[in-house]
């Protein structure tokens, strides 16, 4: 039979945070994939764990998941963890999960600790939605495309930043979305852990100062609704009556549809808007 594959989720910052379960797999396995060994042997070794250790991360992702399949193909146990915190989760634990599903191989997840979570409940803003970006991309392109799409986001915005460009950051933040509410969490669950409340034109004052130091986690307001709306409503109000009706029209919208819509953006009645229409042809 073939063996299984288990997420361990490995604290991130305080030990005690540690699972018994976790503390239990990890002996049990046959095999611990981790993402940096050097670092997880020192939590291997507060535990006691002698679980033999092989390296799997962002850059051998792909044909060492197709390795540890084979293991487990073979009958083997496998566990794998991230530096910190839950696996498959800004990581390329991902790939190995998916990997696994296309070959039959059972998955199990044991919960655990999670930057993005422990800092969005804590964080004093919004938690019932919120979109989890990981890290910005470092293309130029790609991070100036991704920040667009965030402007309009209305769901409570969770970012990871490392400390040296943590100001760079927070410029582009606030050029891009407007000064927003924002909580800086900071070396979450160790000696020093910081949640600063505060809004991005005073956190770049304040960073520009003071130099940062400690991963960190920003949790950022979304963009209301009502802020949302009036957006919108500007930029209807910007076009004619007969270029908004082209812009559902073009949709394959019938002229009903399309006037009833325009209604709706406008806040006037269909029959105003038809008035309109007819005395600007």
């Amino acid at each position: 039979m073939s063996g299984q594959l288990y997420l361990v989720a490995t604290p991130i910052g305080n030990l005690e945070d540690m699972t018994y379960r976790a503390v239990r797999v990890l002996q049990e396995v046959d095999l611990i994939a981790a993402e940096d060994t050097r670092n997880s042997i020192k939590l291997l070794n507060h535990f006691a764990i002698k679980t033999p250790m092989t390296s799997y991360h962002e850059f051998n992702r792909y044909d060492k998941a197709q390795w540890l399949v084979e293991q487990m193909q073979q009958g083997k146990n496998v566990a794998c963890i991230t530096d910190a915190g839950t696996p498959g989760i800004s990581d390329p634990g991902e790939e190995l999960v998916k990997q696994c599903y296309e070959a039959g191989i059972a998955v199990t997840a044991l919960p655990g600790a999670c930057a993005c979570i422990t800092a969005l409940t804590a964080s004093g803003q919004k938690t019932r939605r919120f979109s989890f970006e990981a890290f910005l991309p470092v293309d130029k392109k790609e991070r100036k495309q991704t920040l667009e799409e965030l402007r309009e986001e209305t769901r409570t915005i969770v970012l990871y930043e490392a400390p040296h460009r943590l100001v760079r950051t927070l410029e582009e933040l606030l050029e891009t979305l407007g000064d927003r509410r924002l909580t800086v969490c900071r070396e979450l669950t160790k000696k020093h852990e910081t949640f600063f409340q505060t809004k991005l034109t005073e956190a770049v004052v304040y960073y520009q100062a003071n130099e940062p130091k400690g991963e960190c986690v920003l949790v950022i307001e979304g963009k209301s609704r009502q802020e949302l709306a009036q957006e919108q409503q500007k930029q209807w109000e910007a076009l004619t009556l007969p270029e908004h009706m082209e812009v559902y029209l073009a949709k394959g919208m019938t002229k009903k549809e399309a006037m009833k819509q325009v209604a709706a953006d406008r806040g006037m009645s269909k029959r105003d808007v038809y008035q309109a229409l007819l005395e600007e042809i």
